[in-house]
């Protein structure tokens, strides 16, 4: 038999997706994969029920439907103040996944260099080598996961092709400032490269914290390919639902990778999904107080229990330090933490290049009564865990 593609050679299965598997094995509380236990907003429900007995069962335009483009062209401009031609400047992909994927291949080549944050979510580096081209790893360093301009100075001399930003970030829950992105929007003119966004938690973001598109700053709207979805905004990740907005010229390429890709997202989807596209501001106002509520009662229920954590500054992943419990492997640790606590959580050290092996993330996209059991099983977490 012939021998099987060498740019796989180096995968796993994801880490994430199988913490979840382990998580529903034992019964655990899933704090593993990061999707909610509530329901989408009863509007965009109410919409697709509608949908299902209409006429949109069948191919949308390739790049995404008529409706769908322009709904999410408005909004986009209402949160960014940058307007965008929803045929020139938009492609709806299959989920932020085939997002981020399409940016990859519309802008990189075999042998080209691709700067990504360590940590980051486990996706880029997978995009980069399936792409043909090789990741340059800069830290974000613990604990307020903060970069050294020099050292991604050193990363841009290797003139990589593109940097892959996501923020907010998953996993460490980082915020950029307007200063780091100036940084990193001054590093991308000086060397020529892209930026490929991920923002997916642009709307969740706790105060004073505050996110800002780079595309904005100044010289950038040309350079940014920006990548995100609907997933965690409107709590719909089975919709995989995802845009990219870049120039016309790049999206006349991605329009080209996204149709070998998938053909095209889901028609009954984008069209339910347009009423989600519309709310008011007042939909966002709310999501990010529900949000807060949720990082707040975990944060003190962690506290509480005396367990040391990151504080996150946007999304919602936490960062537990595992120091004290006498564990070589993190992915140990989540497999017992499962069977004996009964709480699912991600090692670490699938998001980190650096040997890192101190912390486990944990999410609270859940109902406060989810939380609440994770908590009270969490108590035992030294009584079950501590070698």
């Amino acid at each position: 038999m012939p021998s099987l593609s060498k740019r796989t050679a180096g995968f796993t299965d994801s880490v994430i997706r199988r913490m979840t598997r382990i998580s529903n094995k034992y019964g655990a509380v899933n704090l593993s994969q990061g999707f909610p236990d509530f329901d989408p907003p009863a509007e965009i429900l109410s919409r697709l029920e509608a949908v299902a007995h209409e006429d949109f069962h069948q191919y949308s335009i390739t790049w995404g439907a008529q409706n769908f483009r322009e709904a999410l062209a408005r909004k986009y401009e209402h949160f960014s103040g940058q307007k965008i031609d929803p045929n020139a400047e938009i492609v709806v992909t299959c989920g932020s996944t085939e997002a981020m994927m399409t940016a990859m291949m519309s802008v990189t080549d075999p042998g080209d260099k691709v700067i990504v944050f360590s940590p980051f979510y486990e996706n880029y580096g997978a995009d980069t080598i399936l792409s043909g081209a090789e990741p340059i790893y800069v830290p974000l360093v613990p604990p307020d996961f903060r970069f050294d301009a020099d050292v991604l100075e050193a990363a841009f001399r290797q003139h990589p092709k593109a940097l892959i930003l996501c923020n907010p970030s998953n996993p460490c829950g980082k915020v950029f400032t307007y200063e780091e992105l100036e940084t990193i929007a001054e590093l991308a003119k000086k060397y020529d490269a892209f930026i490929i966004t991920d923002e997916v938690y642009e709307h969740i973001v706790y105060a004073p914290h505050k996110h800002t598109y780079i595309s904005t700053l100044p010289g950038m709207r040309e350079r940014v390919i920006q990548c995100s979805s609907l997933s965690k905004t409107y709590s719909i990740t089975g919709w995989r639902l995802g845009y990219v907005i870049a120039s016309p010229e790049i999206i006349d390429t991605a329009k080209k990778v996204h149709d070998f890709l998938t053909v095209g997202a889901a028609a009954p989807l984008q069209e339910a999904a347009v009423t989600g596209l519309g709310f008011t501001d007042d939909y966002y106002v709310q999501l990010r107080a529900e949000y807060t509520e949720k990082r707040d009662l975990f944060l003190k229920g962690l506290d509480d229990i005396g367990i040391r954590h990151t504080v996150p500054e946007g999304a919602y992943y936490i960062l537990l330090d595992i120091s004290e419990y006498g564990y070589e492997s993190d992915l140990d640790f989540c497999e017992k933490l499962a069977e004996r606590v009964g709480v699912g959580a991600v090692p670490g050290s699938s998001f980190f290049k650096e040997p890192e092996n101190r912390y486990i993330r944990l999410h609270f996209a859940k109902k406060n009564k989810t939380l609440n059991d994770a908590l009270n099983r969490l108590e035992n977490i030294r009584k079950f865990m501590t070698k």
